[in-house]
């Protein structure tokens, strides 16, 4: 980023205690952890940035911590973006809880979060507030659970094949 340290203090002190302390990751994309109340705030702060703003989403998933209950945060969403001007990356990623699992769109400011966020709601079970069409993407309907949900029994659950509907 042009000006990343004078971008990431305007950040800082705008989202305090709501932002982790940036880092990069081992692939070289700047990470940054924030609180899932500031998630929607943190996603339109860099998307209009004035020069590089990180105007493209080009990733959403979710991540199931199962193993690591003790701090009642079992999901972590991870959402990727990219200024297409400067061809830079972000990583910005949230905590959410196993008890309700939900968080606020942001089909309002990338539209392509649309499919994304159908996709982690149709998986993880992860719902997403605000979402205009928020329905299975992969699997039909009448599908009971999650799929990528560690604690999803791997067998004897569905039929492998999808009964049509008459």
């Amino acid at each position: 980023m042009g000006d990343a340290a004078k971008q990431i203090e305007v950040f800082k002190s705008q989202f305090g205690d709501a932002a982790g302390e940036p880092k990069p990751a081992r692939d070289g994309i700047l990470t940054i952890e924030v609180k899932p109340s500031a998630i929607i705030a943190s996603l339109k702060f860099f998307h209009e940035l004035p020069e590089e703003n990180f105007d493209l989403l080009t990733d959403l998933t979710a991540i199931d911590w199962l193993q690591y209950p003790e701090t009642g945060e079992r999901f972590e969403l991870v959402y990727l973006v990219c200024s297409t001007k400067t061809n830079q990356r972000l990583r910005l990623k949230c905590r959410i809880s196993e008890l309700s699992p939900r968080i606020e769109s942001a089909t309002a400011i990338y539209k392509g979060a649309e499919w994304l966020e159908r996709e982690v709601y149709d998986l993880f079970g992860i719902r997403f507030d605000g979402h205009p069409d928020l329905r299975r993407i992969m699997l039909w309907e009448e599908f009971e659970g999650h799929p990528l949900r560690k604690d999803f029994p791997t067998r004897g659950l569905h039929p492998v094949e999808r009964t049509p509907k008459s």
